[in-house]
């Protein structure tokens, strides 16, 4: 997926979980956080950050904050892209071969999941998360307490009872993590959940990406630690 109109900017402050305050080229701009996550880590006085100006020009920010400098590490931060890179991986053939069906928003249940596959073998339910939280090489999930996200592993775990498959697909939004594992120390019931679901049928995958401040691309998978 692509961006247009990236500017690099300073970060200076977050007001709230929505909106930003970044200096862009000796001027402060508001901005809209595409991250509804803590993101502590990332969004710190001082750090370069990328902004796709809105084709909006109704709109009250003119910028999205899309990503940021960690170190050496460009992390992509927008809450939106893992499910469009995703589609676009799987679209031709890297999730299933014989794809005939890719529906996104497919409720099941009392479920929503991000999107219904179908190949020869039938339907496969596929949760994606996007994964910005990185120390010393390792990328964890969720950088917050997520009840929506446990809900999600225990609709999947359901429907593999039921005879369907499913997965949960971890879109890491950088590059070069050796490894990932469930954030226990922020939500243990996430890690817990993710447990039973993968020892009862349900997959997991792990994908690192290929980043640039106006590109994000699904690349290499990253191992995962249960």
């Amino acid at each position: 997926m692509r961006y247009h109109a990236v500017e690099k900017a300073r970060f200076l402050a977050r007001l709230n979980r929505f909106i930003a305050h970044v200096d862009l080229e000796g001027r402060t701009e508001v901005c809209h956080v595409k991250n509804t996550g803590r993101c502590r880590e990332l969004l710190v006085p001082g750090a370069a950050v990328y902004l796709e100006r809105s084709s909006n020009p109704a709109r009250k920010t003119a910028f999205d904050l899309i990503a940021v400098e960690k170190g050496p590490l460009l992390i992509n931060m927008d809450a939106q892209a893992p499910n469009k890179v995703f589609l676009e991986w799987a679209a031709v053939g890297n999730f299933l071969t014989g794809l005939t069906v890719i529906r996104p928003e497919y409720v099941w249940e009392d479920s929503r999941f991000d999107f219904l596959l179908e190949d020869a073998q039938g339907k496969i339910f596929v949760e994606v998360k996007g994964v910005t939280l990185e120390e010393d090489g390792e990328v964890r999930f969720p950088d917050a307490p997520t009840e929506r996200g446990v809900k999600h592993l225990r609709g999947l775990r359901r429907a593999v009872a039921q005879g369907y498959r499913a997965a949960v697909f971890f879109v890491v939004q950088m590059k070069g993590p050796v490894r990932f594992r469930p954030n226990d120390e922020t939500h243990p019931a996430f890690g817990t959940a993710l447990r039973e679901a993968a020892e009862n049928g349900v997959g997991v995958y792990a994908y690192d990406c290929l980043v640039t401040p106006d590109s994000l691309e699904l690349d290499a998978p990253v191992e995962v630690i249960l």
